[in-house]
């Protein structure tokens, strides 16, 4: 099948941007905690279970010791919600040079959308990107987070993005896509 694909790449250049956004109220239960070991099995959970129905498919072919040797990488870190014990989501954060953050991935599983706990859990994660220099030695201060979004991710994705402060500095449009083939 046959689509115009959308990427939106979207920018925050200092911390007193984020609009964060609280746990919504009637969410009771929610706890975001740092994933400190390289699981590269719980990698590969998080990634199928949040990214299965938005053509999420760069990282299927990974084999056990890449996604371990991956979240091992120095300035990776993986941000698990959790609501009543169970896995609701999770942010990818990647160090680069210069002090950038990328949001790499981001997203709820399906059965916990819609509900307003993606802005809370973007809002965390923004927050350990900008800290995430803290938690690293020799990494300096965080000048800069990125992320990336496409109009096969959620309905309400690019919106958060921008609602928690990030704006668009990039646009591009691809007239034909297959679905099959779209990567994140």
């Amino acid at each position: 099948m046959s689509t115009a694909l959308t990427t939106w790449s979207l920018e925050m250049n200092a911390a007193d941007e984020l609009r964060a956004a609280a746990v919504p109220p009637g969410e009771a239960g929610v706890a975001v905690v740092r994933a400190e070991v390289a699981s590269g099995e719980f990698g590969r959970f998080l990634y199928t279970a949040v990214g299965a129905d938005c053509a999420w498919t760069d990282r299927l072919p990974w084999t056990r010791e890449r996604w371990g040797d991956h979240l091992a990488e120095p300035g990776t870190e993986v941000w698990v919600a959790y609501q009543h014990g169970t896995p609701a989501g999770y942010v990818e954060l990647g160090a680069q040079d210069a002090g950038v953050v990328e949001i790499v991935y981001f997203g709820l599983l399906p059965q916990f959308r819609g509900r307003g706990l993606g802005g809370h859990l973007l809002s965390y994660g923004v927050r350990r990107a900008w800290d995430l220099g803290e938690r690293w030695e020799g990494r300096g201060a965080t000048t800069r987070v990125w992320v990336h979004t496409c109009s096969l991710d959620g309905p309400h994705a690019l919106a958060n993005y921008q609602r928690r402060g990030f704006r668009v500095f990039d646009t591009v449009t691809e007239s034909t896509v297959t679905q099959d083939t779209v990567s994140q």
